[in-house]
């Protein structure tokens, strides 16, 4: 664990900061001051990624700590849109998801800053990279709410919002065509790249797997969801697992090393 004593490491502290002491006056019935915090760490969010694209002198989202850094920025307005828009509940979870998924960043990651690679210097590098996480979002929060499904859980909500099965699914038709689209986006950038649209990367592989769970919750939901609910839930929480893997222990650990290894 390494303290960062830079500008860049202090705006990540400062969000970091204001997520938790969202979260907390949030659970401790103080909604308003609670909503504050949460924008206040978005605002340093926003800050803390548009330095860092000045730092390095590209979009930033070559490695993990820029694509986390991304996603920490990016919680904030998809949960307003999903509480406005979608009239799914639970904002205090997205605070805290918040605080947890710039940990990495602000203590594990190395934040130097380092050149493209001639292999990401491509016009499909920005939008591949930030559909996939976007996509990566809505299945967390979606995994959020099947959790909440799972352990029947009554959360307190207004009426007007939606329960969590419906929640889950709403969150899935979202990031799934975005979990679609950056899968496209690769097979086309690799055709670009490598001459290749597939190359049987464990990164390629892991993602058509986090595809295909996805693929089949649809498929048992419209099946057999009515009849079972509890088992859609394990079906998103699955998806989200797979993620995991394909985003974190893919990049980090030996066994799967391959041409993806430059997101470490």
């Amino acid at each position: 664990m390494e303290i960062k004593y830079t500008v860049q490491g202090l705006l990540v502290y400062v969000t970091m900061a204001a997520y938790l002491l969202a979260f907390a006056t949030t659970i401790a019935g103080r909604a308003r001051a609670g909503r504050t915090l949460y924008l206040a760490g978005f605002i340093a969010a926003a800050l803390s990624y548009v330095y860092r694209w000045y730092d390095v002198r590209h979009v930033p989202l070559q490695n993990l700590f820029e694509v986390l850094l991304f996603s920490g920025m990016m919680l904030y307005p998809i949960s307003r849109f999903s509480s406005r828009v979608l009239r799914i509940g639970d904002r205090w979870a997205d605070m805290l998801i918040g605080a947890i998924v710039l940990f990495p960043v602000g203590f594990v990651f190395d934040a130097t800053p380092r050149q493209l690679m001639p292999a990401l210097q491509s016009p499909l590098f920005a939008p591949h990279v930030a559909v996939y996480m976007l996509a990566y979002i809505f299945m967390l929060k979606a995994a959020f709410q099947a959790g909440e499904q799972l352990l029947n859980r009554r959360p307190r909500i207004e009426e007007s919002l939606i329960p969590p099965e419906q929640a889950t699914y709403e969150l899935i038709a979202i990031g799934f065509p975005l979990l679609t689209l950056g899968l496209v986006l690769g097979s086309w950038w690799g055709k670009l790249a490598w001459g290749r649209y597939w190359g049987w990367d464990p990164k390629e592989l892991w993602s058509l797997a986090s595809w295909l769970v996805y693929i089949a919750y649809f498929h048992w939901r419209y099946m057999f969801g009515a009849r079972r609910p509890r088992a859609n839930s394990v079906w998103a929480i699955t998806g989200m697992v797979a993620i995991i893997i394909t985003l974190l222990w893919v990049n980090l650990s030996r066994i799967f090393a391959g041409m993806h290894s430059y997101a470490t």
